[in-house]
């Protein structure tokens, strides 16, 4: 590259320059070598020479220089991949990726049109990923959808392109990835959706009105493209799951509503579809799309109607008419489409709806069809077939096991539960049609295999040998199809006697493949993958049989899939009060009780298992308190016992070593599983009276030693929230026993102890795990002792102990330390958020009132935002919350007594400084109402009274506003509204009084609906 050239835009930027390339020609040679060679060796050593260019920043200047000079496109698209590289990975400089992004667009603009498809893709796609990136970052980044739009004025190719483009954007910025932040993702996606998202859509219309005569064209599929990655954006952040066929309900905003009330846009995707064109599909996909439309996107239910009516005469053409529906994928997503009329719609609605009788009879008619084509008058001959099929499965599944798979896509297909389970699906109807001859095949295929592999037990082979593991994956195959011919034992007209007797035949073969399995060398292969699978199918067929697992549970591999799958079949057993006192006899059992065998145990060392001991120590305490014996207890709690005196010997500046940390973290998760086993104030007073008070020390001192090392401290508090939870009343402790307090007490000193150190600590890339979740699991822990019961809290202040204040004090400043759209984004923590709120408002509605002014204001205003989220659980403890804090104004300041307590007088302050604040919260309660269908109105409705009847003055200017923004012809219709709202509620929160109001509510919101819509 020659001195003083650069990445250059309309704007003349340029960027740092390196030295060319000796010579283009031996590039662009690398890299066709690089991309077609059909030599392995030549391909990776291409890659090494051409890797710097994407890991080098001081080689962008480079990639421009072959994308401005080199004439093979693989030189351009190596040039372009590897741009796309630097930018996801590294953290370039926000002016250099600006330059970037502006040297995109001319080069697009200048050579997109000659350049080969795949080309022209890869540097689109590398403008749509600089674009996402720097969303947030400058205005520039926001200004693509006008720059697409310079190309949709051009010619034939540049349209293409700024379709292409904007199609690839949309997708982009949909599409979460891993190198951000999901809390960055979806502030991203929601500006993008507010801003941008609504002006493409009306885009992708407009080229599909334009380009409607232009019939086959490739113009015309990209804009149906382009309409459909619209419709199918995640608006809201909750995406559905793609492997399935049926999507949610689509949460398009309302801002849309004027384009999807208007008849065109239905009609311009019914009439893509008439062309019956290979984008006929695409076309359909749209319609099932909007079709799935949110109820209340829609001013009033005659629009609703309208739109449905309009679905309706659509589909009834193509009914009539047939168009498509020969193509098999025009018939699956035109059935889909059917059926978005029961999810989305109303019977109601539907036979109010124009041409109904029409449309159900072709829909009647049209299934009737479907169903007959699969009727046979012919003599089925499944009786000679149907044993083929089940051979030529049987052996083909065989050879496949005979070699492992070389790479990532030739999976094994034991390894992978959900697509084994989708091909054994249709196994045992056919094997159960001619149940005789297939299981006679089954039995003399496997028995020599089995035959081979007892042998092979008392051989002295390698344990990897390969030849064993083949012998064993086919017994592991062999035993799952055992176990779903076992699931499907009754199929009426087939199913009797005799199948039983074969039943127990192949069983017995299974049940003697036990034995095999754990006998001679055998028994030393657990770690093998082989025998793993081979576990997982034993455990699948005793799962089916309902036998006991015998040693399968302490025998059990390292490998978490056969653990977790064997310790819920020991804990669903166990959770029977018949099965499990016949366990108990067990000498197995017995043995795992006393900890005789706990060496036995491999997974307990393994730490990606250390979870499966929770669900261990569950079962095992579920066995214990099953005969409520002290004696037991304690003998079961003997090695806890020894980790402790090990652990408070540790001096404290051990704690970071492994060797310390990973006893502390089994500890820990060992005795939530017996704490979860607690059921009955009995069982939870020996566990308490074990704990304190010999033991808490230990837990403070982990907690002030590891508090920066999340994968102790999140054990420790979950061990910790389930201590404090008051589940079936286990914490009711006696009138004069203090145990409540002193659990608080304790509880209080690990919140702090933990907040104090966790506060100060730099935020991690990782900060959910780093510090949001245990922050959350804080949350919990206060939450559940609040609302216990438990604990008299009056008695804190009243002896001075500032445990309470102390462990609120810390709360509060862990949960402003993170910003409210963090909160919003990560579900688990605004669920705890939430939650701890409501709790605080109803029990500690004091402290909050003596909040410093900020934090009252950020902690109020956080409810607002809750109140408008989806799920209706954080809407109603939000307004729970608002509910409880007007209440007290209204109780204390409005109908007080005139000489006011110090808290009566702190809110009346509250609310007099912050008017804005409490307004925003009254306004936000009513568009909730009046805009979406809530679930939960009833909750809304109570917060809303009170704070109505806390300031009159506030509800008049909350009226006033919400009237100004509907057109002034419809004022005085939905002032009416307004006022029978308030008909006959009087001055008072009495339950017959927030009754009224709530049917009041019930009434203003379908008038004020209508109003505003007619």
């Amino acid at each position: 590259m020659e001195e003083g050239e650069g990445l250059t835009s309309s704007e003349n930027y340029t960027l740092p320059k390196q030295r060319r390339m000796d010579t283009l020609a031996q590039l662009e040679a690398m890299c066709e070598r690089l991309y077609n060679s059909q030599d392995s060796v030549e391909r990776a050593h291409a890659e090494s020479n051409l890797k710097c260019f994407s890991l080098d920043a001081g080689y962008i200047s480079r990639c421009q220089y072959v994308l401005d000079n080199a004439s093979s496109p693989y030189a351009l698209l190596m040039a372009s991949s590897s741009l796309f590289k630097q930018v996801t990975e590294k953290s370039l400089p926000l002016q250099l990726r600006i330059d970037i992004r502006n040297y995109l667009l001319n080069y697009l603009a200048g050579k997109g049109p000659e350049m080969e498809p795949f080309v022209v893709l890869s540097l689109i796609q590398l403008f749509c990923r600089i674009t996402k990136f720097g969303w947030l970052e400058d205005d520039k980044f926001k200004e693509v959808v006008n720059e697409a739009k310079k190309f949709l004025s051009q010619a034939y190719h540049h349209y293409a392109i700024g379709l292409k483009i904007l199609n690839q954007l949309v997708s982009e910025i949909n599409q979460p990835n891993p190198e951000l932040p999901a809390s960055r993702h979806r502030r991203i996606a929601s500006s993008f959706r507010d801003n941008s998202l609504f002006q493409i859509f009306q885009i992708s219309l407009t080229s599909l009105f334009q380009l409607k005569t232009d019939v086959g064209s490739k113009l015309q599929e990209l804009s149906l493209m382009l309409s459909l990655s619209c419709l199918s954006f995640d608006y809201m952040g909750t995406s559905y799951c793609e492997s399935s066929d049926e999507i949610a309900i689509v949460q398009i905003p309302s801002s849309w509503q004027s384009a999807l009330e208007d008849p065109s846009t239905l009609q311009i995707f019914f009439d893509y579809y008439a062309m019956n064109q290979t984008f006929s599909k695409e076309a359909l996909e749209c319609l099932v799309r909007l079709a799935s439309v949110r109820r209340s996107l829609f001013g009033n239910e005659d629009a609703r109607l309208k739109f449905l009516s309009h679905l309706m005469l659509g589909t009834k053409e193509i009914l009539q008419n047939t168009i498509g529906i020969a193509d098999h994928d025009n018939y699956h997503v035109f059935c889909r489409l059917l059926g978005r009329f029961k999810v989305t719609f109303q019977l109601k609605e539907l036979v109010n709806a124009e041409g109904y009788s029409d449309w159900v009879r072709l829909v009647a008619e049209f299934t009737l069809e479907s169903l007959q084509s699969w009727k046979i008058d012919k003599p089925h001959l499944l009786d000679v077939y149907v044993p083929k099929v089940i051979e030529a499965f049987i052996s083909s599944r065989f050879y496949s096991l005979q070699s492992e798979p070389s790479d990532e896509l030739g999976e094994n297909l034991l390894d992978n539960e959900e697509v084994l389970q989708d091909q054994l699906e249709f196994f045992p109807y056919l094997c159960r049609f001619q149940y005789e001859s297939c299981s006679s095949y089954l039995m003399n295929t496997v028995k020599p295999i089995m035959q081979s592999y007892e042998q092979e037990a008392n051989l002295q082979l390698p344990l990897d040998s390969f030849e064993l593991s083949v012998t064993e994956s086919k017994l592991a195959l062999f035993t799952h199809l055992v176990a779903s011919i076992l699931k499907i034992n009754k199929i009426p007209g087939i199913s009797g006697e005799s199948h039983e007797t074969l039943d127990a035949e192949i069983s017995a073969c299974v049940l003697q493949l036990i034995f095999i399995s754990d006998s001679g060398s055998h028994s030393r292969r657990y770690e093998l993958l082989s025998k793993q699978r081979l576990d997982r199918a034993i455990l699948a067929f005793l799962q089916q049989i309902r036998l006991y697992i015998g040693d399968q549970a302490v025998h059990s591999s390292k490998c978490k899939a056969v653990i977790d799958h064997a310790l819920s079949l020991f804990l669903e057993m166990a959770s029977g009060y018949m099965i499990g006192k016949l366990l108990l006899k067990l000498d197995t059992v017995k043995d795992i009780m006393s900890n005789q065998n706990r060496e036995q145990l491999l997974f307990f060392e393994d730490w990606e298992c250390f979870r499966c001991r929770t669900t261990f120590y569950y079962t095992i305490g579920k066995l214990v308190f099953m005969e409520d014996s002290l004696v037991r207890f304690k003998s079961s709690m003997e090695p806890f016992l020894q980790v402790f005196s090990g652990l408070e010997s540790t001096p404290e500046e051990l704690f970071h070593l492994d060797a310390i940390k990973y006893p502390l973290i089994g500890l820990m998760r060992d005795l939530r599983g017996i704490t979860m086993a607690t059921n009955s104030r009995r069982s939870y007073r020996f566990l308490f009276d074990w704990l304190y008070p010999e033991r808490m020390p230990l837990l403070l001192k982990c907690m002030v030693h590891c508090a920066d090392i999340p994968e102790v401290t999140t054990p420790l508090l979950k061990f910790v929230a389930e201590l404090v939870l008051n589940k079936s009343q286990r914490l009711t402790f006696g009138p004069s026993s203090p145990n409540g307090i002193l659990l608080f007490r304790e509880v209080s000193k690990l919140i702090v102890a933990y907040g104090s150190r966790i506060l100060p600590l730099p935020n991690k890339a990782s900060i959910y795990t780093s510090k949001y979740k245990g922050i959350s699991i804080c949350l919990v822990i206060l939450t559940r002792a609040l609302s216990g019961k438990y604990v008299n809290f009056g008695i804190f202040e009243l002896y001075g102990d500032r445990a309470l204040v102390d462990s609120l004090d810390i709360t509060v400043k862990m949960i402003l330390s993170i910003p409210l759209a963090d909160i919003l984004a990560f579900r688990k923590v605004a669920a705890a958020y939430f939650t701890f709120l409501d709790t605080l408002f109803h029990d500690q509605l004091l402290y909050v009132l003596n909040l410093d002014k900020g934090a009252f204001m950020l902690i109020v205003g956080s409810l607002e935002s809750g109140l408008k989220d989806l799920n209706d659980k954080i809407s109603s403890q939000c307004a729970f919350a608002i509910d409880n804090l007007a209440t007290f104004y209204f109780v204390h300041v409005t109908v007080g007594e005139p000489q006011a307590s110090p808290a009566a007088v702190d809110v009346s302050h509250l609310f007099s400084d912050n008017p804005g604040l409490f307004s925003g919260i009254l306004r936000s309660l009513f568009e909730v109402v009046i805009l979406e269908e809530p679930g939960n109105l009833l909750i809304l409705s109570g917060a809303i009274l009170s704070m109505i009847l806390i300031s009159e003055e506030m509800f008049t200017n909350i009226k006033a506003q919400i009237l100004a923004s509907y057109p002034p012809e419809h004022h005085q219709q939905l002032s009416s509204c307004f006022d029978k709202l308030m008909a006959d509620v009087t001055l008072n929160l009495d339950v017959n009084n927030r009754e009224k109001f709530y049917q009041n509510m019930i009434r203003f919101k379908i008038e004020f609906v209508q109003s505003s819509a007619s």
